[in-house]
């Protein structure tokens, strides 16, 4: 073996060795903190002309969610919009306080619920919603407007603290 193999191999070998010795540290979760993520209630739309695409004719999943609105008759122009939580996925560590900062962008009201850890709030136009809570369950939970089912469904995960 030359010189210069040695040298890699020893190398490649302290490599391993320092990774091995700090993996479990690397894994472990933070300690307990509060986690404050800000939200919004909103509604992407967009919208065309029947001379520039066909309006569609499949019908959306029933509930408030989705908004499919027919060709205006003198102009043409159809909307497609749907209510959404931005951003749709929460994700916190087992034992962490969380507060949700949840601002009313569109829709006059959404009653929601969080499974598992907030029973029922409002968020409104305008208005900012805040909900603190302690993360004491792991697993995914979900968060939903009522009114505006399906699409209005987010996920608060849970990580479990190890």
């Amino acid at each position: 073996m030359t010189r210069e193999r040695e040298k890699r191999l020893a190398a490649l070998v302290l490599g391993v060795l320092v990774f091995v010795a700090f993996w479990p540290a690397a894994s472990a979760a933070p300690p307990p903190a509060t986690r404050t993520f800000t939200m919004a209630a909103v509604e992407p739309k967009g919208g065309t002309t029947v001379d520039k695409e066909p309006f569609p004719r499949d019908p959306l999943p029933e509930g408030k969610g989705y908004v499919l609105k027919e060709p205006d008759p003198k102009t043409g122009r159809w909307e497609v919009s749907t209510y959404r939580w931005e951003p749709s996925q929460i994700v916190v560590y087992q034992g962490d306080t969380v507060v949700l900062e949840i601002l009313g962008v569109n829709g006059d009201v959404h009653p929601a619920r969080i499974e598992g850890y907030v029973p029922g709030f409002v968020v409104r136009r305008g208005t900012l919603t805040r909900l603190t809570f302690t993360a004491d369950k792991a697993g995914f939970f979900t968060i939903e407007c009522t009114t505006h089912q399906p699409s209005m469904v987010g996920t608060l995960v849970v990580l479990p603290r190890q």
